[in-house]
């Protein structure tokens, strides 16, 4: 018999301005020690689209205008009960100047200088397709030492 898998619902959003992507490098927590996008967990009574920005705003200092979703990504950890859906938000547009946080500290990359090799192993599957403006879907299973064991992405 197999227990089904509590789902948690994340946020993650990139400020893209080719040729420049703002990336954060998480300070503590889940991921610390790898650059991503801003995000994390709703709140009570918030649509996905309040808390990608709230995040944002929280981690960065920041205030993205508009953003549109680009994707969905499920994340399976081996021996976690939760898996985590993540839905992706690509932002172009952006009020103050950014800064470090408690959590992140963001930083301005060149798209071609985009640090793989220092994210989540599934970034370099999905952040491609992200940034040819197509929108996406993504499976991804780990490890509990969180190695990628295993993926499939799909452009939509």
């Amino acid at each position: 018999m197999t227990t089904a898998l509590k789902k948690k619902v994340l946020t993650l959003c990139l400020l893209c301005q080719p040729p420049r992507i703002l990336l954060g490098m998480k300070k503590r927590g889940f991921g610390a020690g790898r650059w991503n996008g801003f995000g994390g967990k709703l709140e009570q009574g918030e649509t996905i689209e309040e808390a990608a920005k709230r995040e944002f705003l929280e981690e960065a200092g920041i205030t993205v205008g508009e953003i549109d979703k680009r994707g969905v990504l499920e994340f399976f950890f081996e021996g976690s009960p939760e898996m985590l859906e993540v839905h992706v938000f690509k932002a172009e547009e952006y009020e103050g100047e950014p800064v470090e946080s408690d959590e992140m500290k963001p930083q301005w990359f060149d798209i071609p200088a985009i640090p793989y090799d220092k994210m989540w192993a599934d970034d370099e599957f999905w952040f491609p397709i992200f940034l040819d403006g197509k929108k996406f879907t993504g499976k991804f299973y780990f490890d509990a030492d969180e190695n990628l064991l295993s993926h499939d992405v799909k452009a939509l």
